[in-house]
């Protein structure tokens, strides 16, 4: 203990104890507590890292001298994310347990140390590690995968071992983004042998992570991970393509300051069902634009651009859309034109909606 205090290594000294409170465990549980206590006190995590962030340079490449990470000390989501009820508990789960870190400790536990998110592209991974690190008043450390993977054999190593040094040193949260790039399975025979002690790198530091920190991977692609990452992760959350109640919110939440009109909005949301996260922003974005270039009321753009997706969309979804354009108040030729609903299919459309009002 003595060497590793004298060492300037606090992360190896919280280690140690990790390692000591676990094995203690059975035998003297009443001391193994009071080591996890001590570990979750404020004090002494505040104490342990003093100054250590600051005074650490933030890793480099040796040879490109390009820097491993990316540092938002105080990240700021641009949208709150929109979740399945599923994930949201699982979320309060996580933050819940930082506020009781100490009473876990009393009881010989740990809070969640490390989470892997999967998911496609868009659906909000990148977006939720934000939202984490903004709600944990951490901040959030993430590899930048185009400067680690050096073209130097021996170096794609060193590097990640520096980034995850410089991680483990200070209470923040570590964002391990496109995770498969470096932990693919090592029974794969097109991958060098770099990258496959990378993954050993990778499974020791995850297993020996710091109750201190928090790190958050993510993939795209899960079914390229090795078998062995996952059994290292506290956590595993799926995330799922937005379903329709989602992309409404997605929509609505872009909209809602420059669109008054709902019956438009819910139709837009309706072109947009099966997108991801990411592509309805980037699609609505690409028509707000539009409609300042060419200097024309956006309803009208997007009236043109629901007009262009209705031979994308199902019978029953084009329905859906000419009646919202008939409570927009759309006679029945403009919606048969815009829309391309026969006549008779809209006048009973117009008699129920009549009705129903």
């Amino acid at each position: 203990m003595a060497r590793l205090a004298l060492s300037g290594r606090p992360q190896d000294v919280t280690t140690f104890l990790l390692r000591l409170a676990k094995r203690v465990q059975s035998d003297r549980p009443e001391f193994a507590s009071q080591i996890n206590a001590v570990l979750a006190s404020p004090t002494a995590q505040q104490s342990a890292f003093r100054g250590v962030a600051v005074e650490q340079a933030l890793p480099r490449d040796v040879d490109s001298r390009l820097s491993l990470i990316r540092v938002d000390p105080l990240p700021t989501p641009d949208v709150e994310p929109i979740l399945d009820e599923s994930i949201r508990v699982l979320m309060d789960q996580l933050l819940a347990e930082r506020a009781y870190q100490s009473a876990l400790a009393e009881q010989g536990l740990t809070p969640t140390k490390s989470v892997l998110f999967t998911g496609a592209p868009g659906v909000g991974k990148s977006l939720m590690a934000k939202w984490i690190a903004h709600r944990l008043q951490r901040p959030l450390v993430t590899l930048d995968l185009s400067a680690v993977m050096s073209s130097f054999l021996g170096k794609t190593g060193a590097n990640i071992r520096h980034v995850l040094d410089y991680a483990k040193a200070s209470p923040c949260v570590l964002f391990l983004d496109e995770l498969d790039s470096v932990a693919k399975r090592r029974d794969d025979a097109t991958e060098i042998g770099e990258l496959k002690r990378l993954v050993t790198v990778l499974l020791q530091e995850i297993d020996e992570w710091p109750a201190s920190g928090l790190l958050i991977a993510a993939t795209n692609h899960p079914a390229l991970l090795d078998p062995a990452i996952w059994r290292r992760f506290d956590l595993i959350i799926d995330f799922p393509m937005p379903k329709a109640e989602q992309v409404r919110q997605a929509v609505t939440s872009i909209l809602r300051v420059r669109v008054p009109n709902e019956d438009l909005i819910e139709a837009v949301s309706i072109v947009l069902d099966g997108y991801s996260f990411s592509d309805i922003g980037r699609e609505l974005n690409r028509l707000i634009k539009q409609s300042v270039m060419v200097q024309a009321p956006l309803e009208d753009v997007l009236r043109e651009y629901i007009r262009g997706r209705m031979s994308d969309l199902r019978v029953e979804q084009r329905k859906t859309v000419a009646s919202c354009f008939l409570r927009a108040g759309f006679t029945q030729r403009e919606t048969h034109e815009w829309t391309g609903v026969h006549r008779d299919t809209l006048r009973k459309m117009g008699m129920s909606t009549t009705d129903s009002e």
